[in-house]
């Protein structure tokens, strides 16, 4: 049973995601937060006709005086033999890409649900959320073999969003090629302004080198979620069965100092590491436990630092 489930809404097994449950889910994502009391009135996010920060090229032309010099078309002023000058248009929908991280711890869970489904569970969030706010959105994964989700504004955006995310985390995909070729692929998505939520497992993010979140964060607002189960975090101290790629039983003894430190350094201290780096690199990045409402990490999609999550 699970602790935190509104009875009003649909709810899958936990083991893997559904489609009327993500579906379920958009009015808890499309409950705006509250406006902050500022020294001049209240303060928080405001809708705005016009969507993004960055601009996005139009067409070239011949320069003329005034015209600024920084938007010079070198590549055509070489080729004419006339300067020409950039004109730029201004992003009228932006864009939130999710990247979902399919990494095969993902699927595992001792509360709830499993990571993978409370992974989905966020991306389903992010996505209402974002459509409501008039984003188009997109979602993708490390995959050689299958292209993203394009970007699509409104319902239509939002279900084809949800129907990936039902996919890729009900199973784990067999062409996994990892969390450095998916921001490869989003990469060729982002504009500048965009939002980018990334669902992914600390070891993931350990691949990634530090320079390339700086880089991404300078362009967009970069968001990490994820998801963890407490027996990872704080294991008893007892022996725990489970059962190895050959179906044989394997009794890891968590009473002992060596074993409790290894499995600390394999678990814990990676999503440690995370919180703390990615903070550094411009990253806004929370941990949600699989036994926490889905919608707490919400606040950090409206611009908060690290929300506080049950």
């Amino acid at each position: 049973m699970n602790p935190h489930h509104d009875a009003r809404l649909p709810a899958g097994d936990g083991i893997a995601p559904t489609l009327a449950e993500l579906v379920a889910l958009k009015p808890l994502a499309q409950r705006r937060p509250p406006a902050r009391r500022g020294r001049h009135g209240p303060m928080g996010p405001a809708q705005s006709n016009q969507r993004g920060r960055g601009m996005e090229y139009a067409e070239s032309r011949e320069y003329v005086a005034g015209d600024d010099v920084r938007h010079i078309d070198w590549r055509l002023t070489a080729r004419s033999g006339r300067t020409h000058t950039k004109l730029f248009q201004a992003e009228r929908e932006r864009l939130t890409l999710i990247v979902a991280d399919i990494a095969p711890s993902l699927y595992f869970g001792t509360r709830v649900r499993f990571k993978s489904v409370q992974a989905a569970r966020a991306g389903a969030l992010a996505a209402w959320a974002a459509v409501a706010e008039g984003d188009r959105v997109a979602i993708l994964r490390g995959s050689q073999r299958e292209p993203p989700v394009r970007p699509a504004s409104g319902t239509r955006g939002a279900l084809r969003v949800l129907d990936a995310l039902v996919r890729w985390y009900g199973l784990p995909p067999a062409d996994d090629a990892g969390l450095a070729v998916a921001l490869d692929h989003a990469g060729r998505l982002l504009r500048p302004g965009s939002r980018l939520l990334l669902l992914a497992e600390p070891h993931s993010l350990a691949q990634v080198p530090a320079a390339r979140w700086t880089a991404l964060a300078a362009h967009h607002a970069v968001m990490v979620v994820m998801p963890t189960d407490p027996l990872e975090q704080q294991p008893p101290r007892a022996l725990l069965p489970f059962l190895g790629s050959g179906r044989q039983r394997i009794d890891v003894d968590l009473s002992a100092g060596r074993s409790r430190q290894a499995w600390q350094q394999a678990f814990a201290q990676p999503l440690q590491d995370a919180l703390a780096q990615l903070p550094r690199r411009g990253v806004r990045a929370c941990a949600l436990p699989v036994d926490a409402p889905s919608e707490s990490w919400l606040p950090l999609f409206h611009g908060a630092a690290q929300p506080q999550v049950a």
